[in-house]
């Protein structure tokens, strides 16, 4: 149950709010208050965990009110005025609503809460790239994840062997290894990675996959091997 207040100079408002409220069971009225000195009691007797709140009211602003807080409930503006949204939101308020408020804006503003409430979030998934620019023969070069074979270090350097040519870069395996999906790619080898679906085949401790028309066969590293059967395993008949 979320507890709410508002907090609103106009009576009218207040009880659209109000009806509001009563209309959606997560939500709890535990106050109306007409302005902010009067929330600010509530506030220190009450755990509130959400303030609908005018911004344009006698005496101390709901802009300035939400400055004088040490620790703040989550609070969604409520107002006429479109020239405070910049600033609001720069408060981190959850939402912006604007006079006269409709119902079904007023939930989606509430859904908001709730997602947080409930650790869900409305931020989309970050896009997964397929590709990573390395710095080789003095400029930055793309590389596609789907053109890679695998990755062979040589002290400083690693060469990725890709289907046609390679790059030679200067940095560690360890710092490669790192900005590769491991979904796609795993380590086998002190000294190689492999594009899991470029291999062919496992033979004893090597992996077999094709180069070039030629076979290739890669050491597996006794430290790897177990992480490597895993893979293996999950797409075996």
């Amino acid at each position: 149950m979320i507890k709410a207040i508002i907090v609103d100079d106009e009576p009218l408002a207040l009880d659209v709010l109000e009806t509001y409220i009563a209309q959606l069971p997560e939500l709890e009225l535990v106050a109306r208050c007409e302005n902010a000195l009067e929330a600010r009691e509530v506030l220190k007797e009450h755990d509130i965990d959400l303030m609908f709140l005018d911004i344009n009211m006698p005496q101390l602003t709901g802009i300035d009110f939400v400055k004088t807080l040490s620790v703040r409930p989550k609070f969604i503006f409520t107002t006429a005025h479109p020239d405070y949204a910049v600033e609001g939101f720069e408060l981190d308020a959850v939402d912006y609503l604007m006079k006269p408020i409709p119902l079904d804006r007023f939930m989606k503003a509430v859904n908001k809460v709730i997602d947080m409430q409930t650790g869900k979030t409305s931020t989309p998934e970050k896009k997964k790239e397929n590709f990573i620019f390395v710095k080789a023969d003095k400029k930055l070069i793309k590389v596609n994840f789907d053109d890679i074979l695998y990755i062979e270090g040589l002290k400083d350097y690693v060469i990725i062997r890709q289907k046609e040519g390679r790059v030679i870069t200067l940095q560690t395996m360890k710092s490669l290894e790192a900005k590769l999906p491991d979904h796609i790619f795993k380590r086998i080898h002190r000294s190689y990675i492999v594009n899991i679906g470029a291999i062919d085949a496992v033979v004893g401790n090597m992996i077999e996959l094709k180069e070039k028309s030629q076979v290739k066969h890669i050491p597996i590293g006794k430290n790897y091997r177990e992480e490597l059967l895993k893979v293996i395993n999950k797409n075996r008949l």
